[in-house]
């Protein structure tokens, strides 16, 4: 993990990224943010108290461990192994899944999505909802999910033992 002052360490953050190590950006008060869609990158405008930067190192520690990890692939033919499993996509279910892969542990926004799955506009908003619903049973199977992050879009990443013994199931405890 590089902290990194921004602008100033404008050097660095090229070649802490050339190595593919996670940097946090110490974005300095007037300076605009730069845009990247790496995963192992994040921001933070200073100053910034103690927790907001150790919530932000921790998201991103987060993020590199799980590109670590295998990440699912998907063929030219819509077909997505991961685990060493398979299952075979729909052309939209596919185009979301390129998108959802290519960000694999990170949020991908609404908009990009209804980009990627109807190219010439999408069919309307409850459209992308019915599709990711429909992805997420499909790629049930390989050990995926698909979270939804509340105003900001959807987050593949390989379920967790704790998401595996659920079942999907939401646990109410009654006081």
């Amino acid at each position: 993990m590089v902290l990194l002052r921004w602008p100033l360490e404008r050097e660095r953050r090229e070649a802490a990224a050339a190595e593919g190590r996670p940097r946090l950006l110490l974005v300095e008060e007037g300076e605009s943010v730069p845009v990247e869609e790496d995963v192992l990158e994040d921001w933070i405008r200073v100053p910034a108290g103690e927790e907001d930067v150790a919530v932000r190192v921790e998201v991103l520690r987060r993020r590199a461990r799980a590109t670590q990890q295998n990440v699912p692939e998907l063929d030219r033919d819509g077909v997505l192994r991961f685990g060493g499993g398979w299952v075979s996509l729909p052309p939209v279910e596919a185009r979301l899944m390129a998108s959802l892969i290519e960000r694999f542990g990170a949020v991908v926004r609404r908009d990009h999505l209804s980009d990627a799955g109807w190219p010439e506009g999408a069919p309307g908003r409850n459209a992308l909802d019915v599709h990711v619903l429909r992805l997420r049973r499909r790629i049930a199977p390989l050990a995926l999910v698909i979270k939804t992050v509340r105003s900001r879009g959807y987050l593949l990443e390989a379920e967790t033992d704790s998401e595996a013994s659920d079942n999907g199931q939401v646990h109410v405890r009654k006081a």
